[in-house]
């Protein structure tokens, strides 16, 4: 069994690091729990390691509201204050 400790929390708003959406967290898979399909569609030089967490967000950008799966390591805290 692997032991996984995700650097974020639950409810905890985060910002993607190289794109420009942020999100709540609301669930978290200890690693990459999502599709082949998902993954290869990623272009090779971007994939991020899948034994890490991945965070499930509620995201938002400038132009709409939508479900993100995001590697721990595209991720930062967002402390500004504003709600999602």
């Amino acid at each position: 069994m692997i032991r996984t400790r995700a650097k974020y929390h639950l409810g905890q708003i985060v910002r993607h690091k190289k794109h420009p959406f942020r999100g709540v967290i609301f669930d978290v898979d200890p690693e990459f729990a999502n599709t082949e399909e998902w993954y290869e569609a990623i272009p090779e030089e971007n994939r991020p390691v899948k034994d890490q967490p991945f965070y499930h967000l509620l995201a938002e950008n400038d132009q709409s509201y939508y479900v993100a799966y995001v590697s721990e390591q595209n991720l930062v805290a967002d402390y500004s204050g504003e709600p999602v």
